[in-house]
């Protein structure tokens, strides 16, 4: 391979050979080895006097990274220095994350990210993926006509709009689509040059940036309407020109934006929305491994989902599909969900109810009898009172909307509630585990969005589930891309999240963990990529004929952050 396209995937590769040199080869994030340069790597590629002469291993390395981000003080410090490392050694950064992934995915992924998306213009040093901005929307062939995009397979775009909990971050959004991508590759070993973030930067709403002397986006008010609508299709149609068989994952649009791209674009490219279908799949691979422990199947909770913007609707749905398969007629199962917006229960008539929403409304019919504490709007109390809640889910962004009269008269009725506080990041949780545990006298199945620590219940330590997107899509991408799938269907998303599911441990040992060790993220990546594959070829999506070329396939692709033997081509 040529240095404008270096491929060091180890399973297919021995060796890498590239006509860079000297301060090109050190500067080259993909290429650069630092101190493990060899002595003879050094002669011939004149990199002695630009290195120290000392002579490591990627092992050395590692060490060396974990000192100095043992000596970070503060979670941004920490995600700082892996942003860093990223820039100047993917190599290394990647081994770094490998063999430490229970300390380094709280840094590099959720809760830091958040704040790494805040301070994104303060941090800002060399270029990472692609800025399309829209005084630009009409130089985007050319942008990504570069020569060095030719081996792009995936890209995650986002334009910033809803970063997590925290709202519109504008050009400072780049952060996700960036962290998204690492773990393409830290978590189902995607090569990290088959990767592309995006970030489409059509203004900011948020006064502060808008107002901040350092922002590095555009600094305009946000395009919307039919603007907003030809810039992303300007965007679609140069992407297809250019790789006609992408996989694009679309990341923190606003609700209505991310259903509406999503439906427009889901038959015509190979496509998903993370926020709306991974978010499902992890939602639901939990909860089917948290009813084990109750010992009433998925058919028989009433579910409570509170915030259904694209999230919430998108579990709402995927619950909809699993609790049809263990043989509920769909109007039996949508009797079991209930869903709030910004204004209470949504029920017909009420207020702010959005498309996604609809089909979710109760009728007053639902309701009649109840003991309601308002005339006016159906508050998350009175569900749990009145329906005998038995799984309450969150995804509002609203910290502390799980309170203690709520928990308290849900264990009532319940001998093991469910509840999962799912929004990002740890400021907007809607409860902390060790107030759920401690209202339910430790009774309750606790799942959460960012990671927390194991809570003490009657002397014994309890592992909180992280129901992490990061155990779906990083998996669900590698599966589309080895099987070469055309379309991802819905089968596909449901065959990600029963992998998951059959993965955990508490399948078989209802006191065990919902979810795999967070260490085991690579393992569990690759077994999502199995199922997806394979689901792909009984859809008829995808471009392997067998599930024997599927293996083939995966064994063949994932790469490994190990250093190669370079030679120089003259």
């Amino acid at each position: 391979m040529s240095a404008d396209s270096p491929s060091r995937t180890a399973a297919r590769q021995a060796v890498v050979r590239t006509r860079l040199s000297g301060s090109d080869l050190l500067f080259n994030a993909r290429l650069n080895k630092g101190t493990a340069f060899t002595e003879e790597e050094r002669n011939v590629f004149g990199l002695h006097g630009l290195l120290p002469p000392h002579v490591g291993t990627l092992e050395d390395q590692r060490e060396r990274r974990k000192i100095a981000l043992d000596n970070r003080d503060t979670m941004f410090g920490k995600y700082h220095l892996m942003r860093d490392l990223q820039d100047s050694d993917e190599t290394l950064f990647y081994s770094f994350i490998a063999h430490n992934i229970e300390e380094l995915l709280p840094i590099v992924y959720t809760p830091t990210v958040g704040e790494g998306c805040q301070r994104f213009s303060e941090i800002w040093r060399r270029p990472r993926g692609l800025f399309i901005s829209y005084p630009n929307k009409d130089r985007i062939d050319q942008i990504l006509a570069d020569p060095c995009y030719n081996d792009i397979r995936c890209i995650v775009v986002s334009d910033g709009e809803r970063i997590l909990g925290l709202g519109d971050q504008g050009a400072g959004g780049m952060g996700i689509p960036i962290g998204k991508m690492a773990l393409y590759t830290a978590l189902a070993g995607i090569p990290p040059e088959h990767c592309l973030p995006v970030l489409l930067d059509v203004g900011t709403d948020n006064e502060t940036l808008l107002n901040d002397p350092i922002y590095i986006g555009w600094q305009h008010q946000r395009v919307r309407g039919q603007e907003y609508d030809d810039f992303v299709e300007t965007f679609v149609s140069a992407v297809e020109r250019r790789w006609p068989h992408i996989l694009l994952q679309w990341e923190d649009f606003a609700g209505d934006n991310a259903a509406l791209l999503l439906k427009r674009y889901r038959d015509r490219l190979c496509t998903f929305n993370d926020d709306i279908q991974g978010t499902a799949a992890i939602t639901t691979a939990t909860l089917l491994a948290a009813v084990n422990a109750t010992g009433a199947p998925l058919s028989q909770q009433i579910i409570a989902m509170y915030g259904s913007g694209a999230a919430g609707a998108g579990i709402a749905n995927l619950l909809l599909t699993a609790m049809q398969e263990e043989g509920l007629t769909e109007e039996q199962a949508r009797k079991r969900i209930y869903v709030f917006n910004r204004y209470g229960l949504v029920i017909e008539g009420g207020s702010g109810i959005k498309e996604g929403q609809r089909p979710f409304a109760r009728t007053r019919a639902d309701v009649e009898g109840w003991h309601l504490s308002s005339a006016k709007d159906i508050s998350l109390l009175d569900v749990v009172r009145n329906a005998k809640v038995t799984i309450l889910a969150g995804v509002s962004a609203q910290a502390a909307a799980f309170t203690e009269e709520i928990v308290r008269e849900m264990a009532r009725h319940t001998e093991r509630p469910i509840i999962f506080p799912l929004s990002n990041p740890t400021s907007k949780s809607e409860a902390t585990p060790a107030d759920l545990l401690k209202w339910t006298e430790g009774r309750a199945i606790v799942g959460t969005g960012s990671p927390f620590a194991p809570v003490e219940v009657n002397g014994k330590l309890v592992r909180i589930a992280q129901v992490n997107n990061s155990y779906i899509f990083p998996g669900l991408a590698l599966g589309i891309l080895v099987s070469r799938a055309r379309r991802v269907t819905d089968s596909m998303i449901m065959a990600a999240t029963k992998t998951l599911a059959q993965l955990s441990p508490a399948r078989l040992d209802s006191t065990q963990p919902l979810l795999p060790p967070v260490a085991d993220s690579r393992k569990v990546g690759l077994k999502v990529a199995e199922g997806v594959g394979r689901q792909a070829i009984a859809d008829g999506v995808a471009g392997v004929e067998s599930v024997e070329a599927l293996m083939d396939q995966l064994a063949a692709y994932v790469w490994e952050p190990v250093y190669l033997p370079y030679e120089r081509i003259y």
